[in-house]
C-alpha cells in the first residue's frame, strides 16, 4: 500500500475505482467502419445509421412483424440426427450441438425481460400469428445456426410450416438466410428442394400467398429452390443473394464482377426482386402485399390466434450513460 492510497479518502476511492463495462456496449457498423451504441441498434431492429441491415435472431424477427409481438410456435418434427454418419475434422452431431448451445445461449439472454415462446432445434423456426390483421405462418431460417445450412430438418420444416398454412387457410411467408445444402448430410440434403418446391405448389394450387423475404446472405441450394419460388420477393438492402458467391465466379470466368454484383438492388434491377424493402418498413409492406392478396373475404376465421397469450413485453433495460468508445 503506497503513500497516496493511505491518504485517498474512502468516498475518492469508490469514484476512482476501475469500473468493469461489458465486451458488447458497442458494435462496428460493416458499412461505414464506426462504431454504433448497442442499445440503438437493438431499437432501430439492428440498422445502422449508414443503412446497413446487420442479421438478426428468428425471435427478433418474429418480434419485428407480428402484430403485438404475439405468436404461437409450431413444433417441427424431429429428423435422423447424423444419417450418413458424417465426420470431418469433427463428428457431425458434435457440430450440431455446439450449434444448439450457441442458440441456447442467444435465446437465453434474449428472453431475459421475458417474451411469447419460441422453438427451435435447427436452423429453421416457424410460429403462426398476424401480420398487419392477416393470419400468417412465419417460417424464419437462422444464419446462426451451421450457416442456416438447407437440410432434412430444414425441408421438414418448411414441409411442416407450409401445411400449416394451408390448413388454417393462413398466408405463408419465409424469410431466407442461408449458405446453401447441408454438406454432412449430402443427397438427403438435396432432396429438401424438390420436396420444398412441391410444398410451393400446393400453396398455389390452393391460392394461397407464398411471400419470401430474401436476406443476407441467400446462396446455393436455398436460391435454387423456395427462396426464388415465391409470388412476390422482397429483399433487404444490400443483401447477397446468389447461387455461387463472387469469389467463385470471378475466378471461374476470370473477369471482374461488376459492381454491387449479386447484391439485392441489382437483382431488383435484373427483376429477379420486386421490391428492395428497409427492415424498419418491412412489416408496413408486407401488411400491404398480404391485404391484397387474402383479402377479409378470403380469411377463415380462427378463434386460436385470439386465445394467445399476451407476452411479457421486452422491457428495454434502464438507459444507461453513453459513453465515447475507447
Amino acid at each position: 500500500m503506497n503513500w497516496i492510497t493511505k491518504v485517498t479518502p474512502p468516498g475518492l476511492k469508490t469514484m476512482l475505482a476501475k469500473k468493469e463495462t461489458p465486451d458488447d456496449l458497442w458494435v462496428k457498423c460493416p458499412a461505414s467502419g464506426e462504431l454504433v451504441y448497442k442499445t440503438d441498434l437493438e431499437e432501430n431492429w439492428w440498422v445502422t445509421p449508414a443503412g446497413a441491415h446487420m442479421r438478426i435472431s428468428p425471435r427478433t424477427r418474429c418480434r419485428l412483424l407480428f402484430d403485438e409481438e404475439r405468436w404461437e410456435p409450431i413444433l417441427l418434427p424431429p429428423v435422423p440426427s447424423d444419417p450418413l454418419k458424417f465426420k470431418d475434422d469433427k463428428p457431425y452431431p458434435a457440430r450440431i450441438k455446439a450449434a444448439k448451445a450457441k442458440i441456447a445461449a442467444r435465446e437465453k439472454r434474449e428472453t431475459e425481460n421475458g417474451g411469447a415462446p419460441l422453438l427451435q432445434d435447427d436452423c429453421m423456426v416457424a410460429a403462426y400469428g398476424k401480420i398487419g390483421g392477416v393470419p400468417t405462418v412465419l417460417l424464419v431460417q437462422d444464419f446462426d445456426f451451421m450457416g442456416g445450412s438447407l437440410g432434412m430438418a430444414a425441408g421438414e420444416a418448411f414441409v411442416t410450416a407450409a401445411q400449416m398454412a394451408l390448413a388454417r387457410k393462413a398466408a405463408f411467408v419465409v424469410c431466407t438466410a442461408s449458405g446453401g445444402a447441408r454438406m454432412q448430410e449430402g443427397t438427403l440434403s438435396l432432396m429438401q428442394m424438390p420436396r420444398t418446391t412441391l410444398a410451393v405448389n400446393e400453396l398455389a394450387e390452393a391460392k394461397l400467398p407464398y411471400i419470401v423475404v430474401l436476406t443476407d446472405p441467400t446462396s446455393g441450394g436455398v436460391s435454387a429452390s423456395y427462396a426464388m419460388l415465391g409470388d412476390i420477393h422482397l429483399a433487404e438492402p444490400g443483401a447477397m443473394i446468389a447461387f455461387s458467391g463472387p469469389r467463385v465466379i470471378e475466378q471461374t470466368i476470370r473477369e471482374s464482377l461488376p459492381k454491387g454484383f449479386q447484391r439485392s438492388e441489382f437483382l431488383r434491377e435484373k427483376g429477379q426482386v420486386d421490391i428492395v424493402v428497409d427492415r424498419r418498413e418491412m412489416k408496413a409492406t408486407l401488411t400491404r402485399i398480404l391485404s391484397h392478396l387474402l383479402p377479409n373475404s378470403r380469411r377463415r376465421d380462427d378463434a386460436r390466434i385470439t386465445a394467445l397469450s399476451q407476452p411479457k413485453t421486452h422491457v428495454p433495460k434502464a438507459a444507461e450513460t453513453k459513453g465515447k468508445p475507447a
